[in-house]
């Protein structure tokens, strides 16, 4: 697993992580050639080497030949996006990040997140650097991003919308799923593209966990402050949780419930994991007066633990619920296809250690294929998992052999 830090200690900005990236070791031949399908006017890369405070960085610009200088919206972004012939985990990435954007700033200045005019952002500049960042972290093969908690700056900062305090109100927005605090020189150090970015990437929020780094990269804002390393500092390298391992934080949100009709357990299960729970469970106890119960407790990411609560208040009895911050360690896992003699499988694989692995037939893609053969379900899973077993045996001889 290659693994991705960073250390916003002087916050972060667009043009800041693409010269981290590039600092750090992304070639920006392979990132202006990798960019080139997305339509974005006339423009070129220039990196150059830059002194923030005594520190070396690499300072990325994106310089206009001709191209869009007007507010663009969020559907004009998004079709430039969505029409380009970029790599799909790419497009997809980078929507979510603009997406991000629009709803911070829907939220911030009142406005539905469809009639969003990006001042800021959205012009030629900000648009490569969002989708070069995306685009940089994938020619990289970043499979895993964390991040220190971003220092903001303080002070007050001249926009579009006039002075604003410092964060502006699209960061403090998004400083819900963001973990944000302010130190340093009287001025904005963290832009709203810089923070939707790591939002977006970011599976952890947490000091620079156990990793072996194999570069390191400091990115270079445009501001020079005095006395002030206004640097973004990367530490790219392999992931050191032992055996595939990593740990990460999510949130436990949890209930106890002694007057649900249990002919909704099904439907309150199913919205709880359509807002973002990564796991549901319904536990038998007693309560108190000796009652009969269950505490319902369901586990989300930290950007989706509201949305999960939401729906525990409203499709549930209960009147409150219980959240708190927990972490959990899990092996590194990805799915891969076998052939039925009913159709396609999905396995869940997950790397054990010692050379061995965890797999898990998905039970729907099981479920669709007995029901359209009228065979148990039981069968299916056995066949899909001997599927996969033969072909990791048939992989191991075909390496042995050459």
């Amino acid at each position: 697993m290659v693994h991705l830090h960073c250390d916003c200690f002087s916050g972060i900005s667009g043009d800041m992580f693409l010269g981290a990236l590039v600092d750090a070791g992304l070639p920006l031949k392979d990132l202006a050639r990798g960019l080139k399908p997305l339509r974005a006017g006339e423009y070129a890369l220039r990196a150059k080497p830059v002194i923030r405070g005594g520190l070396h960085a690499t300072k990325v610009d994106v310089v206009i030949r001709r191209g869009v200088t007007a507010p663009l919206s969020v559907s004009q972004i998004r079709r430039s996006i969505a029409s380009s012939r970029l790599p799909v985990p790419v497009k997809e990435r980078s929507l979510d990040v603009f997406d991000r954007l629009a709803r911070a700033e829907g939220l911030a200045h009142r406005v539905p997140p469809a009639k969003v005019h990006f001042h800021e952002v959205g012009v030629v500049d900000s648009l490569v650097d969002v989708v070069g960042t995306v685009l940089g972290c994938h020619l990289l093969g970043v499979t895993r991003v964390t991040a220190s908690p971003i220092n903001v700056g303080a002070g007050v900062v001249t926009s579009a919308h006039g002075v604003l305090p410092v964060p502006g109100p699209a960061v403090a927005a998004m400083a819900a799923s963001m973990p944000i605090y302010s130190a340093g020189p009287a001025r904005e150090l963290a832009t709203p593209t810089g923070v939707a970015l790591l939002a977006s990437l970011a599976h952890d929020v947490c000091p620079l966990p156990p990793m072996m780094p194999t570069s390191v990269g400091y990115g270079a804002g445009t501001a020079d402050p005095p006395g002030w390393p206004n640097v973004l500092r990367v530490f790219l390298g392999e992931d050191r949780s032992s055996a595939g391992r990593y740990a990460e934080a999510i949130v436990q949100i949890e209930t106890n419930l002694d007057d649900l009709n249990p002919q909704v357990y099904e439907t309150v299960m199913e919205r709880l994991f359509a807002a973002g729970a990564l796991d549901v469970t319904l536990t038998p106890v007693i309560m108190k007066r000796g009652r009969p119960g269950i505490t319902l407790t369901a586990l989300a990411p930290r950007d989706a633990a509201h949305a999960v609560a939401a729906v525990v208040l409203r499709d549930t009895t209960t009147l409150g619920v219980r959240m708190q911050e927990v972490g959990r360690v899990i092996l590194a896992r990805h799915t891969e296809k076998v052939r039925t003699a009913g159709g396609v499988v999905r396995v869940k694989v997950a790397r054990a250690g010692a050379g061995g692995d965890k797999a898990a037939p998905e039970y729907r893609d099981c479920l669709r294929i007995a029901e359209r053969s009228g065979r148990p379900v039981r069968d299916v899973m056995d066949e899909a998992i001997l599927a996969f077993r033969q072909r990791k045996a048939h992989a191991t001889r075909n390496k042995i052999i050459r």
